[in-house]
């Protein structure tokens, strides 16, 4: 068994203890997928998602950052982690890149960002704030999934290469596919720089300005 099977079937467990079950027939991962599933609400996906273990970053973090935001965006942003003031207060994107974040959503796209919704590819911090390895990312992509199945909106922006990179499975640069028209499922994906890199290359924000123009336009 595979460590993504593992990860789910150890979900699954999760999910049964905390709505109250002391015993469950044995699962057979291989051909019950029907047994492996999230619940269709945020409050109750939250809740599993802060008790969650099953990687090493849950060892070393303050807060789970779960994701905010209206729970019906037609526009959902995507980062790659949290950072120390996300760790801190257990909310995406509240820092310096946060402060950029809001206002590229209020100025830019003329919306509240609270009619947005924000998460990250994983829910707890990576240390030092380094990009989270793959197999971190891939146990804590199961909960995204579920937030955009539950959410369902229009558009999806993946702030930064590691959040493109593990929402498609695609390799290509942030700088030769930011502003594209990607299929994600049945929605739209536009990939942008994430906001720490425009603070750290603000010769970047006229392209991140025009990406967010398109997904104006398409909103």
């Amino acid at each position: 068994m595979d460590k993504i099977k593992k990860a789910k079937l150890l979900k699954n467990l999760y999910y049964q203890k905390w709505i109250g079950y002391q015993y469950i027939d044995p699962i057979n991962i291989e051909n019950n997928h029907k047994n492996i599933s999230l619940p269709n609400s945020l409050e109750k996906l939250k809740e599993i998602v802060k008790n969650c273990h099953l990687c090493d970053l849950s060892k070393t973090r303050k807060n789970v950052v779960f994701g905010e935001g209206n729970p019906h965006a037609k526009l959902m942003f995507i980062g790659e982690g949290p950072g120390a003031t996300e760790d801190e207060m257990g909310r995406p994107f509240v820092g310096r890149a946060g402060q950029l974040l809001t206002k590229m959503i209020e100025n830019v796209l003329e919306i509240k960002r609270e009619d947005v919704y924000i998460a990250n590819i994983v829910k707890c911090r990576p240390p030092n704030n380094r990009v989270p390895t793959e197999e971190e990312a891939k146990t804590c992509m199961p909960y995204l999934i579920k937030q955009i199945e539950i959410i369902n909106p229009k558009i999806l922006v993946a702030l930064g290469s590691t959040s493109y990179r593990y929402l498609t499975n695609d390799t290509t640069p942030i700088s030769k596919i930011r502003g594209e028209i990607v299929k994600y499922k049945d929605k739209i994906l536009i990939p942008t720089y994430h906001p720490s890199f425009l603070l750290r290359n603000p010769s970047k924000k006229k392209e991140a300005y025009l990406d967010l123009l398109k997904i104006k336009s398409l909103l």
